[in-house]
């Protein structure tokens, strides 16, 4: 019977190809219940960087709320802190307390400036009460001991009378904040301390003993994983780690527009760039594929997450700007790399079960930029606005047949999918065009799904080098859109060129 559908499939997608020509796609998705696709695989990530913190989320002695407001609206589920890099330099001890009495230390892993650790461990969690989401610390194991991340543990999820619990409540806060996800680490073949993958494996082993779980929270471990495409990092880790102690394994991947030595503007780039960028970008589908290959032979009953808690677009800083603090502008281009970039996820749901984009404010591919009392949304913001629908919804299976962005000799496919079901049974479908010339007609089959409404929105915008600046802060933001039309039991959508279409069938 698999492979009967499996024909029909391949079957409808050679019909919608003889419909449509050379300009069309064909898609099938059915009404077969899929895995859930985790809202934690819309997470974020927040590291003590630039202006991310300080500047961002932290003005002087209060958190800003209105950062806090567009953040709850496109439903943050988890956020990551206090690195990336940084939190193998950190220790906890230094940033609790009165702010007047923490220690002030040098940031040596981002521009050697100052550190006053006004915004520590109550902060950062009170930041996430704020925003209603989950916690995910990166613990320090580059120039930590078991004994500092036992103790913050402790201090973090202990309920009962110990010197550190009351310490906590001196401090503030009376109750345990349960913790549950824990990175042992980061990036631990690098800035996290120049491992190899077997010291590692041996390390977080010795680590993770001591990462207790005291009443009332159930810790999720989570394991240093690889950069990029280091399949040998994931397979040893894999073959060596206590995976009884282990909810998940992490993977880094960033799209560069160009090289690590000059990956280019986030502004003023010409096509080679773009479709360079997209190329890239396309690589997660095969990256996520082999790690999760490899980490099938040693959990077949995908017991353990695939967690991509580094993601998004590299480019070059500002001009202007201190290029250690990592500030980049964000473009049409950059929301086309997160639609396709979740779409991906989102078609992994069996394994991605986290992600966290990097990074939420003022860093990276960030989601806001602030400017003293001003702050402006980005169009990967509204990416992730358009697709919280897919939260915790029943990812459904989707068979897609894209024809093909040609540039330069080179091709990739130009559209990408991924569909949902929620639990009221509205199906969801996310399309991304990457074509910046051409728009594509998809007809999409749907056996087992009958609507009779569709809605939808489009983010696109007149060149794919658009901003949202403070000046302009509405350049790049979604619109109704009305491309998609119901034909017999299809549905059949027009996709702008370079856009990102959510569509809602009831």
């Amino acid at each position: 019977m698999k492979h009967a559908r499996n024909l029909f499939s391949l079957l409808f997608l050679f019909f919608s190809v003889g419909l449509f020509a050379q300009n069309g796609a064909g898609v099938t998705i059915r009404d077969t219940s899929g895995p859930v696709i985790s809202r934690n695989i819309y997470g974020h990530f927040s590291e003590d960087l630039g202006r991310c913190i300080y500047d961002g989320f932290w003005t002087g002695d209060h958190i800003r709320m209105d950062v806090v407001e567009a953040l709850k609206k496109i439903r943050v589920p988890v956020l990551r802190w206090p690195g990336g890099c940084f939190a193998d330099m950190y220790h906890w001890r230094d940033a609790i307390g009165p702010r007047d009495q923490r220690k002030h230390t040098v940031n040596t892993t981002w521009g050697m400036v100052s550190e006053d650790n006004s915004f520590g461990t109550h902060e950062f969690l009170q930041l996430c009460d704020l925003l209603g989401c989950q916690p995910y610390i990166a613990g320090n194991v580059g120039s930590g001991t078991p004994a500092e991340m036992a103790d913050w543990l402790e201090y973090l999820n202990y309920g009962g009378k110990s010197t550190l619990a009351d310490l906590r409540r001196q401090n503030g806060r009376d109750q345990p904040w349960d913790v549950s996800f824990w990175g042992v680490g980061n990036e631990s073949w690098g800035c996290g301390g120049g491992m190899t993958p077997e010291y590692y494996a041996g390390e977080y082993n010795r680590y993770s003993e001591f990462c207790r779980n005291y009443p009332g929270s159930q810790l999720k471990l989570i394991a240093s994983g690889a950069n990029s495409d280091d399949y040998n990092w994931t397979e040893t880790v894999m073959k060596n780690i206590n995976r009884g102690h282990t909810w998940g394994i992490s993977m880094h991947y960033y799209t560069l527009a160009g090289s690590w030595e000059h990956k280019g503007s986030a502004t003023q780039f010409n096509e080679d760039l773009y479709f360079r960028a997209m190329a890239a970008c396309l690589r997660m589908e095969t990256i996520v594929s082999r790690h999760s290959a490899i980490m099938d032979k040693y959990d077949p009953r995908k017991r353990m997450a695939l967690v991509v808690d580094e993601w998004g677009i590299w480019t070059d800083a500002e001009p202007g700007t201190n290029p250690a603090f990592l500030y980049q502008q964000n473009s049409l281009r950059d929301a086309l790399i997160a639609g396709t970039t979740l779409n991906i996820f989102n078609n992994h749901a069996d394994r991605v079960k986290m992600a966290n984009l990097a990074q939420t404010v003022n860093v990276l591919q960030s989601l806001v930029l602030t400017e003293k009392d001003k702050m402006v949304l980005t169009p990967t913001y509204y990416v992730f606005d358009l697709y919280k629908i897919h939260q915790d919804a029943r990812s459904l299976p989707i068979h897609l047949w894209s024809p093909d962005y040609v540039h330069g000799g080179e091709k990739i496919p130009a559209v990408n999918a991924s569909a949902s079901k929620d639990s009221s049974g509205t199906v969801h479908v996310s399309f991304v065009n990457l074509d910046p010339a051409k728009k594509i007609n998809v007809r999409v089959n749907l056996p087992g799904i009958a609507f009779k409404t569709v809605e939808g929105q489009v983010l696109t915008s007149a060149k794919f080098t658009d901003v949202n600046t403070f000046d302009d802060p509405n350049r790049v933001k979604p619109a109704v859109f009305n491309g998609a039309k119901k034909e017999g039991a299809d549905l059949v959508v027009e996709l702008p060129a370079m856009s990102v279409v959510v569509l809602e069938l009831k």
